[in-house]
């Protein structure tokens, strides 16, 4: 068996468990570096995972503390997928991924590590990001750190943003037509 070290992660596994509800206390905290918090919108955000399946693996949760889809408002139902689509378009400029993995688990059976808090997860792909070290080795690798994919992330989110009020490229990444 090869040993693939991972230190950060001790933290995680051996750390006492904060009280109450991490997707709570982030967006009420102000230092969104430090929090990995890459976009606040009005109902919902969007911060990178601590723990990542990949490189820009990120999280989009209301402020509203629910556990259940069906609980939200419509509203904040309608801000959850546009920001989900902010996400895709933000991902795409930052890191060129060729697909995505999104989803939500609700519930702790249904592999929810914060069940009281629903959330959904983004998950860029790549050709090849599925090799011998997950199948194999149970291993993933994790080629960036995280500090440098929230710079990426936060200047794509900032890009976008000033895009979305009227000047350069459209959100999507290609140029405005001028003339309209």
């Amino acid at each position: 068996m090869r040993l693939k070290w991972t230190p950060w992660r001790m933290a995680y596994v051996a750390g006492e468990r904060e009280k109450g509800c991490v997707l709570c206390r982030v967006p009420a905290e102000t230092d969104d570096e430090k929090n990995l918090l890459v976009y606040r919108g009005e109902r919902c955000y969007a911060l990178l995972n601590l723990y990542p399946y990949n490189t820009g693996h990120l999280m989009v949760a209301p402020y509203t503390h629910v556990a259940d889809l069906t609980a939200l408002d419509a509203e904040t139902a309608a801000e959850l997928m546009t920001l989900t689509q902010r996400c895709l378009r933000a991902l795409r400029r930052a890191l060129s991924p060729h697909g995505f993995n999104i989803g939500m688990n609700l519930g702790r059976i249904a592999g929810a590590g914060i069940a009281d808090h629903l959330h959904l997860h983004i998950v860029p792909r790549w050709r090849g990001d599925t090799n011998f070290m997950p199948v194999i080795a149970g291993t993933k690798l994790i080629p960036e750190l995280l500090s440098e994919t929230y710079a990426r992330l936060k200047r794509a989110f900032e890009e976008i943003c000033s895009e979305e009020k009227g000047g350069g490229d459209s959100p999507d990444g290609t140029a405005r037509n001028s003339a309209v």
